[in-house]
């Protein structure tokens, strides 16, 4: 009698495993944690966090467990922990991804998984496009909108020659292609850089001077950033030729040229769909938060995945919690009403966002800390020139 209890309990207790199991909502994110550019994931990481906080670490009643990957800034690496994540934790819905070679390899096991994939930052045309499909969508942009506001904000400030420098991947492209396809004036000259090998850009700057253009355009992100603002500088060239850049200039390269007292970053320029100081609550309640508990501003990068956890807590409350309802869930993401830190927000018919993008400026805020203030809307309501081409 006493072996029938024990074997009727543990029949009970591997019944209820699952079904214990279903009461948790899992995310996998995927990230950069270690290697290369360590600082852009942990932003994300922390903003991840803070927005669990902010709901209380639930979604529609239920715990939610976010699972992190690591990149460690290489394609095939990403892909792996996209596996893992997949097929070992068992996550409900993958997002995260910062570079776009690192998605492009991963989003084909999704897909085959069947599982729905957010991206929070890496935005490539080919999943834009004809690529684009049912289970994917994007929470940031498509990678050439951010630079087709700075075309359009160069021609509105007269600009009428540009050298383009760019690291030759294919968020690179993206951005090559966006500012070229908007700038009404000359490009007086184009480097493609090795990625990530290359980091001194002497060869280069001696073009630019060269062809003394009325401006440059460069996209390095990550440490990168810093390091080309610098050479720039040592070479003659700030407060010569103006420089304008997108993904370079933000609250993780700021306090590094503030620390090294280049002031010539102040007053710079560039284009983005988010400000740290946009004036709604969601924003205001972000930004305050995480200078509280990390000591500095949030990135845009931070702001994304803040907005990812934002964005499929909409879509697991419309569909009570059940995660196999994959239909339900893809629904309401294309039609999302969650609240985001840039103020409105509409998921495009290709799950890209249709949005504002914005001109900001390096300036010193109360306490002389270096940041980006808004300025004028530079594109709005802003559709991704690839979106006629997707047939979903």
């Amino acid at each position: 009698m006493k072996s029938k209890i024990i074997l009727l309990a543990t029949a009970a207790a591997m019944m209820a495993g699952p079904a214990l199991a279903a009461e948790k909502i899992k995310i996998g994110f995927v990230t950069t944690l270690s290697k290369g550019p360590v600082v852009i994931g942990k932003d994300m990481q922390n903003s991840v966090e803070l927005a669990l906080d902010h709901i209380g670490r639930k979604m529609a009643g239920k715990d939610v467990e976010v699972v992190y990957g690591d990149d460690k800034f290489n394609p095939q690496d990403g892909k792996q922990e996209t596996e893992r994540l997949l097929q070992r934790d068992k996550v409900d819905i993958i997002a995260g991804y910062i570079w776009s070679n690192v998605l492009l390899a991963s989003w084909p096991v999704a897909r085959d998984a069947g599982k729905i994939m957010i991206s929070s930052n890496a935005g490539p045309s080919q999943l834009a496009g004809k690529g684009c499909h049912k289970n994917f969508f994007n929470i940031s942009w498509q990678n050439d909108q951010t630079p087709m506001a700075l075309g359009e904000l160069l021609n509105r400030q007269g600009v009428k020659s540009l050298y383009i420098i760019a690291p030759n991947y294919a968020a690179g492209k993206n951005m090559v292609s966006g500012v070229e396809r908007t700038f009404k004036g000359k490009v007086v000259g184009k480097d493609m850089t090795k990625w990530p090998a290359q980091k001194e850009w002497a060869a280069e700057l001696t073009k630019v001077k060269a062809a003394n253009p009325e401006g440059v355009f460069v996209f390095y992100p990550g440490g990168h950033g810093p390091a080309f603002v610098k050479e720039f500088t040592l070479a003659g060239l700030n407060g010569k030729i103006p420089l304008y850049s997108v993904y370079t200039l933000d609250s993780i390269s700021l306090p590094l040229f503030q620390k090294a007292n280049m002031n010539g970053v102040m007053g710079t320029v560039m284009t983005q769909q988010w400000v740290p100081d946009l004036d709604n609550e969601q924003n205001k309640r972000f930004v305050a938060d995480f200078k509280k508990k990390h000591g500095k501003y949030p990135s845009f990068y931070g702001s994304q995945a803040y907005d990812t956890i934002f964005f499929i807590k909409d879509a697991v409350e419309a569909v009570n919690g059940d995660m196999s309802n994959i239909d339900g869930l893809r629904a309401r993401m294309q039609d999302t009403q969650f609240k985001s830190v840039r103020g409105k927000f509409k998921m495009g018919a290709n799950h890209f966002p249709v949005q504002d993008f914005w001109s900001r400026k390096v300036v010193a805020d109360a306490d002389g800390n270096w940041t980006t203030s808004a300025g004028e809307v530079v594109l709005k309501d802003h559709q991704d020139v690839y979106a006629k081409d997707c047939k979903m």
